[in-house]
């Protein structure tokens, strides 16, 4: 039996440095903090909790496909589509929403613009005010301006390459 939980409790993320550790959380809370302050400013609600995911990814884990601009920006606009679609055409049906979720998940797929915390955006559309050209707003301000932060953060010593660049054409 201890053989098998090991499997569960074994963590495969390897050991980092504190000092990257400490620049990628408080890159994160520059971020949520402009999100946050933008919210303010505007009157426009940016902080969404997918933001939060958003930020595990862009600041702690850079390398990955899934924190990539084209997937962070892509992947939310296309789960705001399929989420403002459902709620349009199935308005206050619960279950809808998880056909949105499913659905956006397998057009990222498709489309390999796969950001995770972006299939949370339909059950965003359900839970909240947000609909229609306000989500689409909420998703391409917030996941624009999480992106700028996150090429500007990693810029700063240590520095981590990002976005990853894209192989030469031959």
């Amino acid at each position: 039996m201890r053989r098998h939980l090991r499997h569960y409790i074994h963590r495969h993320e390897p050991k980092g440095q504190a000092h990257h550790h400490l620049k990628s959380g408080i890159g994160a809370i520059a971020a949520m903090l402009a999100v946050g302050g933008l919210t303010v400013e505007t009157g426009i609600p940016l902080l969404i909790a997918p933001f939060g995911a958003t930020a595990v990814l862009l600041f702690g884990q850079p390398k990955s496909p899934l924190a990539q601009p084209a997937n962070v920006i892509g992947g939310y606009l296309l789960a705001a589509l399929v989420g403002s679609l459902a709620l349009q055409f199935l308005p206050g049906i619960w279950w809808a929403s998880a056909i949105a979720v499913g659905l956006s998940i397998a057009g990222m797929l498709l489309l390999r613009v796969t950001h995770p915390p972006a299939g949370a955006v339909p059950l965003v559309a359900y839970g909240s005010h947000l609909e229609g050209q306000d989500l689409f707003l909420v998703v391409l301000a917030g996941s624009a301006l999480l992106v700028v932060i996150a090429v500007v953060h990693h810029l700063i010593p240590p520095r981590h390459q990002y976005p990853l660049r894209a192989p030469e054409a031959p």
